[in-house]
């Protein structure tokens, strides 16, 4: 899938890929799309609260080798 922005938040437990990813999507377009790998599996809980607060669309997310992958369009 198309992205703009990529992040690697493997091997971050939370809060740290959340603050890495708030930061990350300060930094885009609106309309651009950040990749996010990442481990913990309550990064998907995380990013789907902070897209629903903050009115971003988590577009695609799946599972890779262990690795979760998101999508997020600003």
């Amino acid at each position: 899938m198309h992205s703009d922005a990529e992040l690697d938040a493997q091997g971050l437990r939370c809060p740290e890929p959340l603050m890495l990813v708030r930061n990350k999507v300060r930094a885009l377009s609106k309309g651009d799309i950040l990749h996010i790998i990442a481990t913990d599996p309550s990064t998907r809980r995380d990013f789907l609260d902070f897209c629903r607060f903050m009115g971003h669309e988590l577009v695609h997310e799946n599972t890779q080798e262990e690795k979760l992958h998101f999508w997020i369009k600003k």
